[in-house]
């Protein structure tokens, strides 16, 4: 079979990640309409959008800002609820780690739930890929997602609050992380560690701040950890 060229799997990777658009504009029109409604101009909205590029941390902060939490409570939640980049960053190191510190850098950058579910998935699908076939199939994964994100972040910008609250623009972001967690939840630690999440999510709801984040973070890690540890003392 002959060898694909990198076109093939960036247009794979496009492909893959097109379905998303269909939760990403409405999410992205939320986030720029909330930022709006909170006082921020449309400048300050696309800079944050530009800067952050997370929703779930932009949309934390910025409920936050606007219950006037202190800054480090907002800097802190909002790292919290974006330390699952860092374990991204490390779950695809041994894919793209052989590409230049440039690379690496500019793909730091654009890791985010859809980049990452995907390429992840289709990385471990296909053990046989060069470094530039993996490359060429994560850029085609953000092709699609992350410049739609800015512009309908522009969308909501402008839009302001001129959109009614029937729309209920808010489904978008839990059913984006579903249909990207779902496929994963692939072991009993993957299991355990998202239903710890959950329940202790809901246990401390009542945190300020959502602060109850940062604890079902920590609790589901610990969880998902410890199982593997068990797992692999009882195949030794």
């Amino acid at each position: 079979m002959p060898r694909q060229t990198t076109k093939s799997p960036f247009w794979m990777g496009c492909r893959d990640a097109a379905p998303f658009l269909l939760v990403v504009g409405p999410f992205a029109v939320l986030f720029g309409v909330l930022a709006t409604e909170a006082g921020l101009n449309v400048v300050e909205t696309m800079t944050f959008s530009f800067l952050v590029i997370a929703g779930a941390a932009q949309l934390t902060g910025l409920q936050l800002m606007v219950e006037q939490a202190p800054v480090l409570v907002v800097l802190a939640s909002a790292l919290a609820v974006n330390l699952r980049m860092a374990m991204y960053s490390a779950s695809l190191t041994p894919y793209l780690g052989g590409a230049s510190l440039w690379t690496r850098a500019f793909a730091a950058y654009f890791i985010v739930d859809q980049s990452y579910g995907l390429s992840i998935l289709k990385f471990e699908q296909n053990p046989d890929w060069s470094l530039q076939e993996r490359l060429a199939y994560f850029w085609g994964t953000v092709a699609p997602v992350c410049p739609f994100w800015y512009v309908f972040t522009l969308v909501g910008a402008l839009l302001g609050t001129s959109i009614p609250e029937s729309f209920a623009l808010d489904f978008a972001l839990p059913i984006c992380f579903l249909a990207i967690i779902t496929p994963m939840l692939r072991s009993r630690a993957h299991i355990a560690a998202a239903l710890v999440s959950i329940v202790v999510a809901l246990v401390f709801a009542w945190l300020p701040y959502n602060l109850g984040l940062l604890v079902a973070g920590l609790a589901g890690m610990m969880t998902g950890a410890e199982i593997e540890r068990r797992t692999e003392l009882a195949h030794d």
